[in-house]
């Protein structure tokens, strides 16, 4: 597997790491924020794959909507799962006095394990075969 794919991967596995951690100590919009982060890393690892780097996160998000979601690769909810928590982390990270609930910081923590784990295997499925 590229080098670049795999570092994207293992920053994604951390950021789910730490979103569990926060989550679980009761920082619920830092948990958020961990769980945006191991979605647009697993999404970063697609591009890398592809030879691709972005630098702004809608490029990335775009790109794996264009590239993964519309073609089918992809089921329309990851499109949903990245979408949800970029608004959610924006909020998080700028709204004064933003509240976001136990409950939803949970589902985006699965949703981020399930995006990364989704991606994952696509990435070990489609690399592998290739050699």
């Amino acid at each position: 597997m590229d080098k670049r794919v795999e570092f994207n991967l293992k920053l994604a596995e951390e950021r789910l790491r730490a979103s569990k951690n926060l989550l679980d100590s009761g920082f619920i919009i830092d948990s958020v924020n961990r769980s945006y982060y191991a979605i647009f890393y697993s999404a970063r690892a697609l591009v890398a794959k592809d030879n691709l780097d972005f630098s702004k996160h809608s490029a990335v998000m775009s790109y794996f909507r264009k590239n993964y979601v519309k073609t089918g690769i992809f089921d329309i909810k990851f499109s949903d799962y990245i979408g949800d928590a970029f608004v959610l982390r924006s909020d998080g990270d700028y709204t004064y006095f933003f509240n976001v609930e136990k409950n939803d910081a949970e589902e985006q923590y699965n949703n981020a394990v399930e995006f990364y784990e989704t991606v994952k295997n696509f990435l070990e499925n489609n690399l592998s075969a290739r050699h």
